[in-house]
């Protein structure tokens, strides 16, 4: 017999798509429609279920962007459908292709009990009762503002103000059904054998043998009458389904998932809906299928639920009782694991995990980041001395340049702490169990030498939707079947303990995992950067004080407040809000929020200090809130303080000059740093015939997602701006004009001295460029030291490899450093972590080009991003190295305050360390908490001044562990390099 494999292969094709999935829904009967449309933000369930509700025809467009429509569908179940089972099938105007990212609905009983989503796959509702027929839908009008068919264009829709009154959708079907459960049955036999079929080689005997029993399945298919031989072609199917996989196949692990963004293309609000809905329909599924497992992460979206969806959260809670439901990650959200400081870092795991301890009565074993924008070389100490276990993400599959070596592995950080990994090879956080996916996994695990397991998070993600009952029949069938790997529904625990057995001995991946793309998150919306930045500072101080002012003056802890305050700012770091990649209306919100927080914070500080005596009369003394002492005033501390030092600024031929004992700046008539002199050693930073404080303005239109990258090509085009100075006081005053844009610049010397401080105001005016400010320097080095979180990290400057050509755009915390042997010079920021290295030939020599980014224009998904006013301060300081960076970067982002009142010493006094927190216990037990960390990469003995009482190390959690001995107040310490240590102090 002739075969023609590729015929057979359209043939099944054509069958399953046009008669064989719309007959799993039979003999459609209309039901009836009623509508009553909320326009602005969404309206309690009983009042949706309320109405008014007037008539509503099938083929009627209806909502307008970020509307919510609640529809009444009635109806009768025909007598003939008796003992059969029925459904709703409800298509609000869906596109197939576009589960998450456009309309949906959460349907609900007249009682309100919620019953399940409908999206674009998934558009059934279970009808359970008899009868009369009637629910409500709560259809969200979300825009489509990821157009697969034309993504990155601008878009207004992303604002209420502007998305347009025009109705988005069309009504397309409202029918009562018979479930057609063979048919159902037949869809997956045949498309999991035809996926199966398709990934295998052409030359296959298996391959041969599926297509052979499809055309027969579909010979015994009378195409008229579906349903009444469904049975006969799925008897075809049984001995293919039936055959085992190989001894030696891939196991993987499917775990229900919906990777809900927290915000992205829809504002906070519709996420609340977004996850009632996902969480409806999973625990229903789980009613429904045994097997099956789901979990959720981020905290945040659990709180949801239980403050503003009770009556989802119960059903929830109970799925988690059952273990079927499982929180993961132990996160409050699924933060941006680059830009976030340590502290940050620490709090996301802190308030997650106390949610899931109060609310269910567990804690996560496991970190889930299947979607953040790079990670941290901190995080595996972070990690580990959270109490985690493992860790998972998939984001490194999007590298643009290099593939990562490995899916299972040890991941170890800066400080040497290692925490077991995996990526899984599929590639994806939303699988659907296809043949191309579970081939893909197979294909690409790195490890599949010595190990069989990878995972796979299945369900639609994103604008969530979750797990369908499709996924589910596909991994029934692909549970033991012959040519494809095994799939069985498991916890990720239970995935992680038995991958870690399987390998050993599994390789190491040293230092951070820098994702290669979406480089432009470090600097777009720039003032998702500066209210972060100031609010993780603000908090810092506002802990302090609180905890100095409860423990010296008796004032009590704000702790309702700073947790309040904590939350929000750990939503805003969700990895789409920090980044700057959402729509408008998401970041207009954050900076209400971001506003609102600084006034909170600035309270409570007040408050502290105004109990300690500071503000209310007295002397006038400096409030020191750094981590390290200012003008004669320790860290922590109130006092009367020094002067600052002698700083001079003077007009010098067409120049001018700012100095002070410890350096000389020179800047010329258009504003740029022709010298940069250290006075101790005559050591010149600036190299000879090049200028710093160098606007440059370059062209910036990435390949795709346009808010999230700057591709290579963007150096390729640039402007060298120009501008005129002028002497203002102590400061040289730089204005710079350009297009319909402006900068004006102050350059002054700080209170020591030491830092050239450099404050941009900028009017920006710009679509689709890249503002950096350059400042070459005579420093040989083939590396850039850029703080992280409780340490740093070196890169590499030059492009010897692909991985090191493809660190073009760097980010770090508050400084950089380039250094060679007895001379570098730091680069601080107090508000944007992006920048740039390059070395270049200069007269002869190798010199180092350092670059801050400051602002950028994409158009998507906030077509007017960063227009307005924009301020940021830039610092450098010559010689240094990374003590002196760190020491400079804390003045620098906290400066001395003066005020008036008595002295007031610090709390806790550290040396040898570096201070990251003093606080009061989470638990309210009103113990002290201090946290220090080593900042330079090498041991060190360090010696706190604390409070006497009984101390303990604690985890990061606070956990209390072994005792630590106190003499005379005084309590030492050996660090390892970038070693944290959490110290808990019991009055």
């Amino acid at each position: 017999m002739h075969e023609q494999q590729s015929l057979t292969i359209r043939r099944v094709r054509r069958v399953l798509e046009e008669r064989l999935r719309p007959a799993v829904h039979s003999d459609p009967h209309p039901l009836g429609i009623a509508a009553h449309t909320v326009g602005g933000e969404p309206i309690p369930v009983a009042e949706g279920l309320a109405g008014p509700f007037t008539p509503f025809e099938i083929g009627r467009e209806w909502g307008r962007a970020w509307d919510t429509t609640w529809f009444r569908v009635t109806g009768r179940i025909p007598a003939s459908f008796a003992g059969r089972r029925v459904e709703a099938v409800v298509d609000l105007g869906f596109d197939a292709a576009m589960p998450g990212f456009q309309a949906e609905g959460l349907v609900y009983l007249a009682d309100g009990t919620p019953v399940r989503a409908i999206h674009p796959r998934a558009q059934w509702v279970p009808i359970d009762a008899a009868g009369e027929v009637e629910f409500f839908v709560e259809a969200a009008a979300n825009p489509v503002v990821l157009d697969a068919a034309a993504p990155f264009r601008p878009t207004e829709q992303g604002e209420w103000d502007t998305a347009g009154d025009r109705p988005l959708y069309r009504f397309a079907r409202a029918d009562l059904c018979v479930f057609e459960a063979e048919v159902f049955e037949l869809v997956h036999d045949v498309e999991v054998l035809l996926q199966l079929a398709e990934q295998l080689p052409d030359a296959s005997t298996r391959r041969a043998r599926i297509l052979r029993a499809l055309d027969d399945a579909l010979d015994a298919v009378d195409l008229q009458d579906v349903a009444g031989t469904a049975g006969a072609a799925r008897a075809v199917l049984a001995q293919p389904l039936a055959a085992p996989a190989e001894h030696s196949a891939q196991r993987i692990t499917a775990i229900g998932h919906a990777h809900i963004d927290s915000a992205w293309l829809w504002p906070l609000r519709e996420t609340v809906r977004k996850v009632a809905r996902t969480a409806t329909s999973m625990t229903r599924l789980l009613d429904e299928h045994p097997e099956f497992v789901y979990a959720m992460s981020s905290a945040q979206q659990y709180a949801w639920l239980r403050d503003e969806r009770p009556e989802v959260f119960a059903r929830v809670k109970a799925a988690v009782a059952d273990g079927r439901f499982l929180p993961v990650g132990g996160m409050w959200v699924e933060c941006d694991a680059v830009l976030p400081g340590g502290e940050s870092l620490i709090r996301q795991i802190a308030y997650g995990q106390r949610f899931f301890r109060e609310e269910f009565g567990i804690e996560c074993r496991g970190a889930w980041l299947p979607d953040s924008f790079g990670y941290s070389g901190a995080l595996p100490q972070i990690l580990a001395g959270a109490g985690f276990e493992w860790f998972l993400t998939q984001k490194m599959s999007w590298n643009q340049t290099n593939r990562f070596p490995h899916h299972t592995f040890w991941w170890e950080g800066i400080d040497g702490t290692r925490v077991f990994t995996h990526f899984p090879p599929m590639d994806t956080y939303e699988s659907q169990l296809t043949g191309a996916e579970i081939a893909r996994a197979t294909r690409q695990f790195a490890e599949k030498a010595a190990a069989s397991s990878s995972l796979a998070p299945t369900g639609y993600g994103d604008g969530g939707g979750g797990t369908t009952r499709e996924a589910i029949a596909r991994a029934r069938r692909l549970a033991d079947l012959e040519g494809s790997a095994r799939v069985a529904w498991e916890t990720p625990d239970a995935f992680f303990a038995r991958a870690r057995a399987e390998l050993p001995d599994a390789p190491v991946w040293r230092g951070e995992l820098y994702l290669e793309l979406h480089r432009a998150t470090y600097t777009t919306q720039h003032a998702m950067k500066q209210g972060n930045r100031r609010s993780e500072e603000l908090l810092r101080q506002a802990e302090l004080w609180a905890a100095t002012a409860a423990l010296r003056a008796g004032r009590p802890y704000p702790y309702e407040v700073l947790d309040d305050v904590w939350r929000e700012v750990l939503l805003l770091q969700f990895h789409d809000i920090l980044p700057g990649s959402s729509i408008a209306w998401v970041h207009r919100e954050a900076r209400e929020r971001y506003a609102r927080i600084e006034r909170t914070l600035r309270g409570v500080i007040g408050d502290a200090l105004a109990a300690l005596g500071v503000g209310i009369g007295g002397d006038a003394v400096l409030v020191n809130p750094a981590t390290v002492p200012q003008r004669g005033v320790p860290a922590g501390g109130v006092g009367v303080g020094s002067a600052p030092v002698a700083r001079r600024a003077e007009a010098s031929g067409d120049g001018f000059v700012l100095s002070s004992d410890h350096v000389r700046v020179v800047v010329d008539a258009a504003g740029r740093i022709v010298s940069a002199r250290d006075l101790a050693t005559g050591r010149e930073a600036i190299p000879a015939g090049l200028a710093g404080n160098l606007l440059q303005l370059h062209q910036d239109f990435p390949s795709q997602w346009d808010a999230w990258d700057v591709d290579a090509h963007y150096r390729g085009r640039y402007e060298d701006l120009t501008g005129r100075a002028h002497l203002d006081g102590d400061a040289v005053v730089v204005e710079t004009a350009f297009g319909a844009s402006s900068i004006t610049q102050r350059l002054t010397l700080s209170d020591d001295g030491r830092t050239l401080e450099i404050d941009n105001t900028v009017d920006w005016r710009e679509t689709e460029r890249f503002l950096k400010l350059a400042v070459p320097v005579d420093v040989f080095t083939d590396e850039v030291t850029a703080e992280a979180q409780f340490g740093h990290h070196r890169r590499p400057t030059h492009e010897n490899t692909s991985w090191d050509a493809a660190k073009f755009e760097q980010h770090a915390q508050r400084w950089f450093l380039l250094a060679e042997p007895g001379f570098g010079v730091a680069f601080l920021s107090d508000s944007t972590y992006g920048f740039d290295v390059t070395r270049r030939e200069h007269q002869g020599r190798i010199v180092s080009h350092a670059r801050f980014s400051m602002l950028r224009a994409p158009r998507y998904p906030d077509p007017r991003t960063d227009q307005g006013t924009q301020r940021m301060r830039f610092g450098l300081v010559v010689a240094a190295d990374v003590r002196d960076a760190a020491t400079a970067a804390s003045r620098f982002t906290a400066p001395a305050v003066e005020a008036f009142g008595g002295d007031v010493r610090p709390l806790v006094e550290v040396a040898g360390a570096a201070l990251s927190a003093v606080k009061l216990a989470d638990d309210r037990s009103g113990d002290l908490v201090v946290r220090v960390y080593e900042s330079t990469g090498g041991r060190a003995a360090a010696s706190l001044t604390i409070p006497a009482g009984d101390l303990v190390r604690a985890d990061l959690l606070e956990r209390p562990g072994e005792s630590v001995p106190v003499v005379d107040g005084t309590v030492q310490l050996t660090l390892r390099p970038f070693e944290i240590a959490t110290l808990r102090v019991r009055g």
